[in-house]
Order: C-alpha cells, then sequence, then structure tokens
C-alpha cells in the first residue's frame, strides 16, 4: 500500500498543476481501496484539493497571496469530467450568460446539456454542475468551444430581446473567433442567430 501511494504521489508531483485527477487515473498502481486510501491522505496534507466525490485537483499556486492554492474554476471540473467519460458539453442558461459577462447572476447549479448521462454533481457547499441530456447533436456539434457558448447564451436570451450592451459585449467575444471557425459553426446556427452575429 505504502508503494501505491509513492507511486500515485510521484504521478501528481510530476504533472502539471491545474490538472484534475480521478481514481480511475491511478487504476494500474494498486486497488481501489489503497488509491482511494493514498488521494485521502493528500487531500489532508494539502498536496490535493477534492473538489467533488471522486475528483481531486493539483492546484496552481497565486505567488501575489504567499503561495496560496486556487481552486479550479466550474469549466475546469466540467469538461475535465466530459473529457474523461468522452462526452460533449455545452453550457446553458444563467451560467453561459455569467460566464461570458452578459450578466451577473450566478444560480446555484451551473447547467449544461450533454450527450452522456443526465446527473448532478456537488461542488462545495451548496453547489452543483448539473448534466442534462439532449438528443439535439446540433448543439454539440460546434468546432469553437466560445461560439457555441455565445450562441447558448443568445438561445437562453431569445430572439429580439438582447440589449445593445449584450450585444457590443458579444462583439467583443467574436473578435476571439477565427473566420475559418465561424464559417464552420454558422451553419449549426438557429437562423436568427446567424443573422445576429453577421450583423455585428
Amino acid at each position: 500500500m505504502k508503494n501505491t501511494a509513492n507511486q500515485i504521489k510521484n504521478k501528481v508531483k510530476n504533472s502539471k498543476r491545474g490538472k484534475l485527477f480521478f481514481p480511475d487515473d491511478f487504476a494500474a498502481l494498486g486497488t481501489p481501496d489503497a488509491i482511494r486510501l493514498a488521494l485521502g491522505k493528500m487531500h489532508k496534507s494539502g498536496l490535493l484539493m477534492r473538489v467533488a466525490h471522486g475528483i481531486y485537483y493539483y492546484p496552481k499556486k497565486d505567488m501575489k497571496y504567499g503561495n496560496t492554492p486556487i481552486p479550479p474554476t466550474i469549466d475546469e471540473i466540467a469538461y475535465g469530467i466530459a473529457k474523461r467519460d468522452k462526452i460533449r458539453i455545452v453550457p446553458t442558461g444563467s451560467y453561459a450568460l455569467n460566464t461570458l459577462g452578459l450578466s451577473t447572476q450566478v444560480q446555484a447549479n451551473a447547467v449544461f446539456i450533454t450527450d452522456g448521462a443526465p446527473r448532478r454533481i456537488a461542488v462545495g457547499k451548496g453547489r452543483g454542475i448539473l448534466f442534462k441530456h439532449t438528443s439535439e447533436a446540433r448543439s454539440l456539434a460546434y468546432k469553437s468551444r466560445l461560439l457555441m457558448l455565445i450562441v447558448s447564451a443568445l438561445r437562453e436570451i431569445g430572439e429580439g430581446k438582447t440589449t445593445p450592451q449584450q450585444l457590443e459585449i458579444i462583439k467583443s467575444h467574436l473578435a476571439n473567433v477565427s473566420q475559418k471557425e465561424l464559417n464552420t459553426d454558422i451553419q449549426l446556427m438557429p437562423l436568427w442567430v446567424r443573422k445576429l452575429l453577421s450583423s455585428l
């Protein structure tokens, strides 16, 4: 068991800070019980953060504030889970609006649609990530994650309901989308979104 713990610790320390870890990442190094025990000890020692059940994080450090560990963002956790489970996800609702700076409203659950199984992952006290299954493949087929987020946010606002301020923010985000990505993804957008983005 001690050998398992040492191997896991070495693997973590040799990784880049900001990486999420799941028990399955260490399956070749020992039994499930030994892995769980080792990760628990590393959490207690401060080497790893436990951000949700069965999800650990090798934190980045903020050198400005005494080498303080920086917790992962909701995006980092959600996309880490998506990568592990080989599923696609798209932020929706108020979370999509907040991420783009189109709203200051923050809800307890960050909601993502997915082609995977529906579930809720508790992240901290009273907060969570909610995965809602969708069979609408077009919503998940975007090449640009930013464009996918913009479209999701616009659908949440609704046709004809964007404010001039919101349009300016969306325009500034579009500057970070390549013409190649736009040309590819524009075919996936609802017609009214396509017209709106083309006018900016």
